[in-house]
């Protein structure tokens, strides 16, 4: 697969956060708005769906068959039975907030952040959550995306899609602090940065939300490639299979008109296709097993 091909019959509102699971060769994503969260297995072709009861902003793998999901709050989803566990403790929630974009760095810490899902005004936080809990990191994020961190696990990539800005961050692998917040790309509109991922050369790949592309960043910020989408809206993006060498894109087919529908019909498939490199195995949320 040299170009973007669909790979399951699913047709998502806005499909997010895919991410594969090596242990059960599958891969799982979300669709935020209708709401739910979805497993297909490439060998056997068999899909799962979970409804969830609120918008779903992300989810990341854990140990002994969970998820840990954000939603309007955090939460586990155990895949074998489909219960719902609150996971403890954890801040009080603002009701006009929700959990949007979020990924393990390499030490299984779950970086998430909020946002206004209405307004977009600069009222979201950035949490590092742990088996410790939730810890507000930085403030006044608008729409928080592409978290993803480097190979060695010393520099965090976020995100801030309505700034059209990837920012970069030093990360102190033991203790998760921060550094300094520096731009790293920007994007041009109608093309927002959305969900991104790192491959095994430090590079990373950002999905273009209205720019009907996926692009390949260098360490430096340059970029290295584009690899051009059969959708206007891409959303996110991992890699899988195997061998790691597929890349799997989530899109969306929501706010687009019949007219737009008819000429991209490929508007809220899961795609993938070979670019010639692999990805990075996804690290595991660190959260305790009796939470």
């Amino acid at each position: 697969m040299t170009a973007a091909q669909r790979v399951t019959e699913t047709t998502d509102i806005l499909g997010e956060c895919p991410l594969w699971s090596e242990a059960e060769q599958a891969l799982y994503w979300i669709d935020i708005r209708r709401p739910g969260i979805q497993r297909w297995h490439p060998a056997s072709d068999a899909l799962r769906y979970w409804p969830m009861p609120d918008l779903v902003g992300s989810i990341a793998l854990c140990r002994d068959n969970r998820l840990l999901v954000a939603s309007r709050s955090l939460f586990y989803l155990d895949t074998r039975t489909g219960e719902m566990t609150r996971f403890a403790p954890q801040r009080a929630e603002d009701a006009a907030l929700r959990f949007n974009d979020g990924k393990c760095d390499r030490q299984g810490r779950f970086w998430v952040g909020t946002m206004n899902d209405r307004t977009r005004e600069p009222v979201g936080e950035l949490f590092r959550v742990d088996e410790r809990g939730a810890v507000s990191i930085e403030a006044d994020i608008r729409v928080p995306n592409g978290t993803c961190f480097s190979p060695d696990g010393r520099t965090m990539y976020f995100a801030d899609s309505d700034l059209q800005t990837i920012f970069t961050y030093a990360l102190d692998p033991g203790t998760g602090a921060l550094g300094e917040r520096r731009e790293f790309a920007k994007t041009t509109l109608p093309a927002v940065p959305d969900g991104a991922t790192v491959d095994e050369q430090g590079h990373i790949w950002v999905a273009e939300y209205g720019g009907w592309c996926i692009k390949r960043y260098a360490p430096d910020g340059s970029v290295d490639r584009v690899f051009d989408m059969p959708v206007q809206n891409p959303t996110s993006c991992t890699f899988g299979g195997r061998n790691l060498d597929t890349l799997y894109i989530t899109t969306a087919s929501q706010r687009l008109t019949p007219d737009e529908l008819a000429k991209q019909p490929f508007a809220g498939a899961l795609l993938a296709f070979q670019p010639g490199v692999r990805g990075l195995p996804e690290p595991l949320f660190r959260g305790n097993a009796e939470n």
